[in-house]
């Protein structure tokens, strides 16, 4: 229980983290994001059993669903030349992820 609570806060210190960075500096916001901190502590917790063949699947996963997950951040970056407000390019994007998302687990089953 320990240990799922150190994550939660570990995952929670990190959104506070870009949220805070990221109103000064978007750049800065943007690397902290981009770290794979949540990734590596869930691979973490997964070796404590010294399974590599479940952190190895892990990862295969994670590097799919990254990939498919990108799209939603094209109309966010280019809300301005799109004509889109914040709510609108949030919900292309979603809906861009969704779709993306969909696909990769039809192509991958």
């Amino acid at each position: 229980m320990t240990s799922l609570l150190v994550r939660a806060m570990i995952a929670a210190a990190v959104i506070v983290a870009v949220t805070e960075f990221g109103r000064h500096s978007p750049r800065l916001g943007g690397f902290i994001l981009s770290l794979p901190l949540v990734s590596m502590l869930a691979m973490l917790s997964w070796f404590h059993d010294h399974d590599i063949a479940a952190v190895s699947r892990l990862s295969r996963e994670t590097l799919v669903f990254v990939i498919c997950g990108l799209p939603f951040f094209v109309p966010l970056a280019f809300a301005q030349q799109l004509g889109l407000g914040f709510w609108g390019a949030m919900a292309t994007g979603t809906v861009l992820a969704g779709a993306t998302t969909a696909l990769g687990l039809f192509v991958t089953r």
